[in-house]
């Protein structure tokens, strides 16, 4: 038996692939969009994709069970409660999929999801093995907030909560310790709040270590667990929608965007909707220096797709556009992650713009900041433990465009975040919203943060 953990560190993404080497079969486990590195992986075994076991359906990336089950023949395994549209087998607590000498326990862990199912793994009569999906994380739980939205679902939050704590407690936690923890995400997934760097854990450690298996009464395992989660994307409901109809072949999905030709004068530029936003993916500098109007910054970093699902509502058309060919390419796959790609009104290449962002005079700033109106657009923990101005409103990214009005403008504005990411982002949004000098503080927030 062998077990491959796959990471797309864009989005703290763990997938798995089980190989049983006597028979030559491989299961997956939630996996990520592109099917290809399990092929990959199953062609260097010489052996064949048998299975596909989906933990529950992921709010925060689109999965290929459907397209893997249509190119290879592969079954579906997921609890009954998901009631997907897809032909699949139920696989809730009592049924037992048998590869070789390798068995696929489920065991049904409500509490992120009403139909969360965690899988042991046992292996020669020996449980080695759990696959927890959204439910146990290395460090922390899920967070269970994120069905309130997207569904007719009577269970809120708390109720969900106290879901996770009975599973924890009672079929979790009673697993052998030196059982191996493998979760379907890292730290810096907005899944759950507080989670390790780390990969993978044992039972034992996580009951030494995580915070939500330690011993204390339901109420206070509740009340921390809904407070302070991070926010929730525009597209997560989009995408618990969508892993449950399944999603389409990716390579025919990226073949229907529109690629079109380089917009580089004013003529080609003339041809654009301005009645729809373009996702402008250079970097902040050469955004600043030339961009389009009705523009938003959302550069080609390592939160790409979050920001783009939570700037961009589901089935709002945007153009995607790109520093250069390469770029675009990756940049369509990535839209594809979050199965956003068919929301591509046309992706292309940028090299013009009719409209340049004002520059900073950073030592008047730093001399009379009281003479600007300063926007902080991190989130509200963040902020609050590192304040960087007094007086400074603080709005975060995902609330700034419908709150924009909050902001006065007798005075130019600044707006920052923690690292200048998301202060490209929120600037670019408040100058197509504000009739107002705007400008960003971008990295030399560093100069100021707790520094108050």
């Amino acid at each position: 038996m062998k077990i491959e953990q796959f990471e797309d560190k864009n989005l703290a993404h763990y997938s798995y692939a089980v190989l049983s080497e006597c028979q030559r079969e491989v299961v997956l486990i939630d996996p990520a969009r592109d099917p290809k590195p399990y092929y990959d992986y199953a062609d260097r075994h010489a052996s064949k994709i048998i299975g596909v076991i989906e933990t529950h359906p992921h709010a925060d990336f689109v999965s290929s069970h459907l397209q893997i089950q249509q190119e290879t023949g592969a079954k579906i395994f997921a609890s009954k409660l998901m009631n997907p549209d897809y032909t699949f087998i139920p696989f809730d607590e009592g049924a037992v999929l048998e590869v070789g000498k390798v068995k696929f326990k489920p065991m049904n862990t409500p509490g992120h999801s009403p139909d969360s199912i965690s899988i042991v793994l046992e292996h020669q009569g020996e449980d080695k093995a759990v696959f927890t999906g959204d439910t146990l994380f290395i460090g922390d739980c899920g967070r269970p907030d994120l069905r309130e939205k997207g569904e007719d679902l009577d269970l809120k939050r708390e109720e969900l909560a106290k879901k996770m704590y009975s599973s924890l407690r009672n079929k979790l936690m009673l697993l052998d310790d030196d059982v191996i923890v493998y979760p379907a995400h890292g730290a810096g997934t907005l899944c759950g709040k507080a989670l390790s760097k780390a990969s993978s854990s044992s039972i034992g450690a996580e009951k030494a270590a995580n915070w939500s298996l330690q011993d204390m009464p339901e109420s206070e395992f509740i009340k921390e667990l809904t407070a302070d989660q991070p926010f929730i994307p525009k597209y997560f409901p989009y995408n618990v929608d969508l892993n449950k109809t399944g999603a389409p072949v990716l390579k025919n999905s990226l073949d229907k965007v529109i690629v079109g030709q380089k917009v580089d004068d004013l003529k080609k530029a003339a041809l654009l909707d301005n009645h729809i936003t373009i996702v402008d993916t250079r970097n902040s500098a050469a955004y600043k220096r030339k961009h389009l109007k009705n523009s938003i910054n959302i550069m080609d970093g390592e939160k790409f797709e979050t920001w783009l699902g939570a700037l961009v509502a589901p089935g709002d058309k945007f153009y995607l556009a790109a520093e250069n060919e390469n770029a675009l390419k990756l940049l369509k796959e990535r839209t594809a992650k979050i199965g956003y790609e068919p929301f591509i009104k046309e992706a292309f290449v940028l090299d013009f713009g009719t409209e340049q962002s004002a520059e900073l005079d950073f030592e008047d700033f730093k001399e009379h900041p009281s003479a600007y109106t300063v926007v902080d657009i991190r989130n509200q923990p963040e902020a609050e433990s590192q304040p960087a101005f007094q007086g400074s409103i603080n709005i975060p990214l995902p609330e700034l465009s419908n709150r924009s009005n909050e902001i006065p403008t007798n005075k130019p504005i600044v707006v920052h975040c923690a690292g200048g990411y998301r202060s490209a982002a929120g600037s670019s949004l408040l100058e197509n919203k504000l009739n107002a000098n705007v400008f960003d503080l971008s990295d030399r927030i560093k100069e100021f943060i707790g520094k108050h």
